[in-house]
């Protein structure tokens, strides 16, 4: 039963084909039957039964390509969505490109917990950079351990340096007095140097980070240094060389950690270089017509800033000179 039911549905698809067939083999039988019928009667059989073989032929013909239409038009359209594989795929890897930053972004933004690890970042990111831009308060640090590194690294390999600094305004009491307040919020206990954070003391620190730069700017002649002051105080310290962005606050044993050519690390590059635009400069290069001794006399020191168009406050005494000095070349690192 099973061999006829498939017989019968091929039949089904084939029965033109299959009826020529028939009348090809009948017209065959009559055209060797030359004794058996009338040779007239023969030859209309056999015409007639040729053209009724070519006419079955046709039709299964025209119905085999009307059956192909759908099929070439499927291929056309598979070949088509096939022609534009490539253009997806492009639009694919570019999805997974994006992706790929976006994580790598991420993996290298990264917490530093501890002062150790803080300080080994630190010492990293001195190593071999010919640039460092520091943004934040009056610059501790900056004065007792990344500017005398750097330029002692600098000088040892004999290549520049560039250094941009960006501190508070020593000149403008209403932010001294409110970065001394900000500090004391944090603690109120002394810091690594063994000091309280007031306005007084907020002012020699800046006052002391200008006079760093000047000195070793004399002493290193591949030193190129630019200090902005800034009208308002920020609660985070910026640290950017040639191959990191380390970014910490008032809790010494946290950290951000951003390695270069990451999105972090320039956005951060673009906003340190726009803000040290707006703020007010130092004219360094003037700085030179006023020699500094190897330990800077409190006449040299007053007549530095005179020259540079910030005045010492006339409160100032000789022992508040001479501490403002030795903070400038010999500072404690707040962070031992």
């Amino acid at each position: 039963m099973g061999r006829m039911a498939r017989f019968g549905t091929w039949l089904g698809k084939n029965a033109d084909g299959f009826i020529a067939l028939l009348l090809a083999v009948g017209v065959g039988v009559v055209g060797l039957l030359d004794d058996a019928i009338d040779k007239a009667v023969r030859d209309q059989v056999i015409e007639s039964g040729t053209l009724l073989v070519l006419a079955l032929l046709t039709t299964a013909i025209l119905r085999d390509r009307w059956r192909q239409e759908p099929a070439e038009t499927a291929m056309r359209e598979s070949f088509a969505r096939t022609a534009t594989l490539p253009e997806r795929m492009q639009r694919l890897e570019g999805v997974v490109s994006d992706a790929g930053r976006a994580l790598a972004d991420l993996s290298v933004v990264k917490v530093l917990n501890g002062a150790e690890e803080i300080a080994k970042a630190h010492a990293e990111a001195r190593a071999g950079t010919d640039r460092w831009t520091f943004k934040g308060g009056t610059g501790t640090y900056l004065r007792a351990v990344t500017l005398p590194e750097c330029v002692a690294a600098a000088r040892a390999q004999r290549r520049a340096l560039l250094m941009r600094l960006e501190i508070i305004d020593p000149a403008d009491e209403r932010v001294c007095e409110a970065y001394a307040r900000f500090r004391r919020s944090m603690s109120q206990e002394p810091d690594g140097t063994g000091e309280v954070w007031t306005a007084e003391r907020t002012r020699k620190e800046a006052f002391a980070t200008i006079l760093a730069g000047c000195w070793y700017h004399q002493r290193f002649g591949l030193l190129e240094i630019h200090i902005g002051l800034s009208a308002t105080m920020t609660t985070f310290r910026w640290d950017l060389s040639a191959s990191s962005l380390i970014i910490t606050g008032e809790d010494p044993r946290r950290a951000l950690l951003a390695g270069r050519r990451s999105f972090y690390y320039d956005s951060c590059t673009t906003e340190l270089m726009a803000s040290l635009e707006q703020a007010r400069r130092v004219p360094i290069e003037l700085a030179r017509s006023v020699p500094l001794g190897d330990e800077p006399t409190i006449e040299e020191v007053r007549k530095l800033f005179e020259t540079l168009g910030l005045p010492l406050p006339r409160s100032y005494t000789d022992r508040d000179v001479a501490d403002l000095t030795r903070k400038a070349l010999r500072a404690k690192n707040p962070y031992p």
